[in-house]
């Protein structure tokens, strides 16, 4: 159906001469799409074909790489990986048994540590959680080796029982008292 039809012959030419140039068209058929939709559409579709233009060209580059060259880099990163993780834990246990070591050496009096570890089988020596296995009978042995290396548990000496020198008990040596000492005794 068209516009005139559908106001009438009068109707339609007043309408048309106030649009002058402006065309005007029947939008309820679906043939017309608002400029903003159709702007967005235009976009995506842009948008879609640069996208797909883009992973082409990803897709012409990997066709480029050499697979078996990438698995074989792969392999050697992760042996690489493996080696550094090894060294790492084994440095770590190294150094958790050092400070055991020394925290034990401490706690057993030990006056130079490091002598005392170069006396040490160290191989013999394991680690348990935070406990030496095997240190303890060879610091005993080290102890009756080689006593000077710790510490001795020195007895405090007696405390000597001093006399004062002459009358103790500040008398005349008759068996007489003091007399103001006596008096104060009686007000006690």
């Amino acid at each position: 159906m068209d516009l005139k039809e559908l106001l009438g012959e009068e109707l339609y030419n007043q309408v048309t001469e106030k649009a002058g140039d402006n065309k005007i068209a029947i939008v309820s058929d679906g043939q017309w799409i608002p400029k903003q939709k159709f702007d967005d559409v235009n976009t995506s579709l842009k948008d879609f074909k640069d996208q797909l233009k883009e992973r082409d060209d990803q897709l012409e580059e990997l066709k480029k790489i050499d697979a078996a060259g990438l698995q074989q880099k792969i392999q050697e990163l992760q042996q690489e990986n493996e080696t550094t993780k090894t060294d790492y834990e084994q440095k770590l246990q190294q150094k958790t048994f050092d400070y055991a070591l020394k925290d034990a050496l401490t706690g057993a009096k030990v006056r130079n540590p490091k002598a005392a570890k170069a006396l040490l089988d160290l191989e013999t020596i394991k680690l348990d959680g935070e406990k030496l296995l095997g240190l303890d009978d060879q610091l005993k042995a080290i102890q009756e080796s080689d006593p000077y290396l710790f510490e001795v548990k020195e007895e405090p000496n007696p405390s000597p029982q001093i006399v004062v020198p002459g009358n103790p008990n500040g008398g005349k040596g008759n068996g007489e008292t003091d007399p103001f000492a006596a008096k104060l005794a009686k007000y006690n």
